[in-house]
């Protein structure tokens, strides 16, 4: 009898959706003309194109000329943050962030602070969240730019973005917020959010991999990332990847149409694995806030090591991290674990869980037997 496959870790990819993999198909084969060329072969991509953009722009209350695509939200994440920066050359200004974000974030937020930018990073409380009191302390008049998560990778935690959004308006600065591990699990209203940048990445929505999107609101000026040829807007050089873009729109409109459905599952899911770990007698905590994406955990377990942990249930067919995936060649602890204070007899013991559509009860009840079983041979 083989052993059931359970993948526990939709934060890092999730799997191609069928109507979104079909829908790529026609520009993958027979509808292969460049949308930037002008004979007629081109005008369907183009169309095509132009049709996901509309689509995109709806799924969160924007404009379609206010959508631009990338290869994806680090991409996105860098334009953002070096376009702002890049866009007044001669003013080396000042630059805020948060100690949780990605590492396209924070990496980024590196390379401008080696060339003279001056970067803040706010800290954040035990629940993972940026007080508003935290970002009106730290901004000042040469404050560029305000980059705030609007949910994190590894905890979940979703921020109040609309709050943080108004307190840098009013003080002269532009926001951007990374929703790469929100878009699609939850309702967004760029408009509402009162947002100037938002970055996504489809791979993260079932759609494919290698293609995302950076919201500019329109007025916003940022200095191209890419430059060569006069695509999306002459704003993004490079030919248009029209599959990936036709499987993103396709793959987010899908998400959108049964959000209130996949949020009531995937939560009943994550509910019932709580439950069932709480009944086992294990020593552990949650980490991040109640108000978090639907189907995400981040369990920190008392003198235990999460690499172990991920090790072992990788053997009985279960795929689940330590942290963000893109940390997972490194055994150190996640910069989001020490950052909100997880206290050292649980830290190393961190794993995370994001559940999606494809997981089942049966496969939570197998998930808490496993850890369970794993724990208490320890």
């Amino acid at each position: 009898m083989s052993k059931m496959m359970i993948y526990a870790d939709h934060a890092a990819t999730t799997a191609m959706s069928s109507v979104a993999y079909e829908a790529m198909l026609p520009w993958l084969q027979n509808k292969y003309g460049n949308p930037s060329t002008l004979y007629s072969f081109a005008r369907e991509p183009r169309k095509a194109v132009a049709s996901a953009r509309e689509t995109i722009a709806a799924c969160i209350g924007a404009r379609p000329e206010e959508i631009y695509f990338t290869s994806g939200g680090t991409e996105a994440d860098n334009w953002a943050l070096i376009g702002t920066a890049f866009w007044e050359p001669d003013r080396c200004g000042h630059i805020i962030t948060s100690s949780i974000e990605h590492h396209a974030i924070l990496h980024t937020c590196d390379f401008l602070k080696r060339i003279g930018y001056d970067i803040d990073l706010l800290p954040v409380n035990q629940h993972g969240l940026i007080l508003a009191e935290t970002l009106e302390k730290h901004l000042r008049g040469e404050t560029l730019l305000v980059s705030i998560m609007l949910a994190n990778n590894e905890i979940g935690t979703i921020e109040p973005i609309k709050e943080l959004a108004e307190i840098a308006h009013r003080h002269g600065s532009l926001f951007h917020t990374d929703a790469v591990q929100a878009v699609g699990h939850i309702p967004i209203d760029v408009k509402d959010l009162g947002i100037d940048m938002l970055s996504a990445s489809a791979h993260k929505f079932n759609g494919p991999k290698g293609i995302g999107f950076l919201y500019v609101r329109d007025g916003v000026m940022i200095e191209p990332l890419l430059h060569g040829g006069a695509q999306e807007g002459g704003r993004r050089a490079g030919t248009e990847n029209v599959a990936g873009i036709v499987g993103m729109a396709t793959a987010f409109q899908e998400h959108i149409e049964h959000l209130e459905q996949e949020t009531t599952y995937v939560q009943n899911l994550a509910d019932l694995l709580l439950k069932g770990l709480r009944n086992t007698g294990l020593d552990f905590i949650v980490n991040g806030d109640d108000n978090r994406i639907p189907g995400s955990l981040s369990l920190s377990f008392r003198d235990a090591d999460g690499e172990m942990l991920l090790h072992r249930l990788d053997l009985m067919g279960t795929a689940v991290a330590t942290g963000s995936a893109c940390d997972s060649k490194s055994t150190a602890l996640s910069h989001v674990i020490r950052a909100i204070g997880v206290p050292d007899a649980y830290a190393h013991g961190t794993i995370r869980i994001t559940l999606g559509m494809d997981n089942s009860i049966e496969q939570v009840s197998v998930l808490v037997e496993q850890i369970s079983r794993i724990l208490d041979n320890r």
